[in-house]
């Protein structure tokens, strides 16, 4: 009898299989993802205590099982694990109707939420939003709604998959940490806070539902007149999360970015990049590291950066009054400062940082500012509606178009075939601005050793935001990018240590002109000091 020799390729693509105990796992898995889906057919089931808490805690169980088969019998370290493959992370059939699936759940979810069971002008739930009403009950003292169906699966995932990623990172302390971190936030600060600040209110005190760790202009939101009112309403408290929201924009935000770059925000505090990281995992390798996409990305990104600015300026704009007896913030006092900050900002870059431009990014700043100026202008000399449009009009065409088809349906829902940082590389305000907080006067950057590097790779492989990290390695340069979150997986898989994130100095940051030709001395020094 003949029996098939094993491949001796490194790879192996034969020997990634599903075991009986993966199987398994994936089977009580997707019991439990059954009920939810028989749920919003409205099937009805009788204990919806029981039938909820069986069903997220096989999903978990589902996970959990998994991971421990596939990572606890080996040894630590990075393995390749077929991600080249297998079907649902190599863009295969499978991918393809996960991607497809996941985005019919975003669009239902966004837009058309009674299919899920999503009860209208005080009816009663039914369906799958029906069933999460024990636990919303339990923890806010209200009935659920879409929101709270999607808040308690999202963090499920993070959870779930965040403890299959400390498995498989478990040989690197930094990826423990941050995964820790962003599990915690996500739990604490995004879901439970927020739930049980909403069960505080009554008749007479109302806190409006506030994510602490949304900085604007992620929640663009915040300044909107009902939010704003909201806010007033509730007292010294609100008063408070109001300051809070715009002391995060102007003053945490770019102190903690120049200590530590965005990487403390994005990798380990963003929901977003939370769930990219935890559940998007498999699929970071998927991102298109081509320089067409990087270009695409920085006019993509800073475009959304503008828009936002324009319809959060416009939406503050409608709320202020004229009257300068009444009112020390008017809408023509808010609109000058507005108007000189953006200048100042301006100013400062071309004159003090234009070194670390590209031409691109010189040209695309000089137009996005001269664009907003005269739009400014326009308004204020000439008395036509600021900014062309209605503020309602700006509002909903960013929220429907950024906060939702970009940051949902595509950012997450196509995981499986552009990768698990889309939104946060091409759509993501906040990455936008953390980016150029970063670029310009951080201390973080990532440094490198060309004299180890190998050119295995790996580390541009596995780059979630398509920086090719090996061109930076092979000649020992620094890599600071606007782009780069600091996740660390570069760092964690490379197999020679040449990889490093760093704190330091601003000086030599940024130096094209530094190649280190050794493991220990930069032979180019000399060469550059002449």
């Amino acid at each position: 009898m003949n029996t098939p020799k094993p491949s001796m390729s490194l790879t192996k693509p034969e020997a990634f299989d599903l075991s009986i105990k993966q199987k398994i796992s994936t089977a009580i898995g997707l019991l439990g993802l059954i009920i939810l889906i028989l749920a919003a057919f409205n099937v009805h089931f009788p204990y919806k205590p029981v039938v909820l808490t069986l069903s997220l805690v096989m999903i978990s169980a589902g996970v959990i099982l998994f991971a421990n088969d596939l990572y606890l019998g080996k040894h630590a370290g990075i393995k390749n694990d077929g991600v080249m493959f297998k079907s649902v992370s190599s863009r295969g059939i499978w991918a393809w109707l996960t991607g497809i699936a996941l985005t019919a759940f975003y669009i239902i979810l966004y837009f058309k939420a009674t299919w899920l069971g999503l009860g209208q002008n005080g009816a009663e739930n039914t369906g799958l939003v029906a069933l999460f009403d024990p636990l919303s009950n339990i923890i806010s003292g209200s009935k659920a709604s879409q929101w709270f169906v999607y808040g308690v699966l999202y963090t499920i995932a993070i959870l779930a998959f965040g403890y299959k990623f400390l498995l498989k990172y478990r040989h690197n302390r930094y990826e423990r940490l941050r995964t820790y971190s962003v599990m915690f936030f996500q739990l604490a600060f995004a879901f439970l806070i927020p739930e049980f600040m909403a069960r505080l209110n009554s008749d007479s005190f109302s806190l409006p539902y506030y994510d602490l760790k949304n900085i604007w202009p992620l929640n663009y939101y915040n300044f909107e007149q009902y939010r704003v009112n909201s806010f007033i309403d509730a007292g010294d408290i609100g008063l408070a999360l109001l300051i809070f929201g715009i002391v995060s924009i102007f003053v945490i935000t770019p102190i903690l970015t120049y200590k530590y770059g965005k990487r403390w925000y994005c990798s380990w505090v963003c929901g977003c990049g939370g769930l990219a990281e935890t559940s998007g995992d498999p699929f970071r390798h998927l991102s298109d590291k081509r320089q067409f996409a990087w270009k695409i990305e920085r006019w993509v990104v800073h475009s959304v950066v503008v828009f936002v600015v324009l319809m959060t300026t416009a939406v503050v704009h409608s709320y202020l009054g004229d009257d300068q007896t009444k009112y020390w913030l008017t809408k023509q006092t808010f609109l000058i400062s507005v108007a000189a900050i953006l200048t100042l900002v301006f100013v400062l870059v071309m004159v003090f940082k234009r070194a670390q431009l590209a031409k691109d990014a010189k040209y695309g700043a000089i137009g996005y500012f001269v664009i907003i100026m005269v739009l400014f202008a326009m308004h204020y000399f000439n008395g036509t509606q600021l900014f062309l449009f209605k503020t309602e009009t700006l509002r909903q065409s960013y929220g429907f178009l950024i906060g939702s088809i970009f940051s949902g349906v595509i950012g997450t829902g196509f995981y499986p075939i552009f990768g698990n940082r889309v939104w946060c590389r091409f759509g993501c305000p906040m990455a936008a601005i953390l980016g150029f907080q970063q670029r310009l006067f951080s201390r973080f950057r990532i440094t490198t050793n060309g004299g180890q590097c190998i050119s295995c790779g790996n580390c541009s492989t596995y780059c979630e935001m398509g920086i090719d990290v090996r061109a930076y390695a092979q000649k020992g340069e620094n890599i600071v990018r606007s782009s780069c979150v600091g996740c660390g997986i570069c760092s964690a898989v490379c197999p020679r240590g040449v990889l490093k994130l760093e704190n330091d100095s601003l000086k030599g940051r940024i130096d094209s002109n530094e190649i280190l030709l050794g493991n220990d001395v930069d032979l180019m020094d000399l060469v550059n000091q002449k």
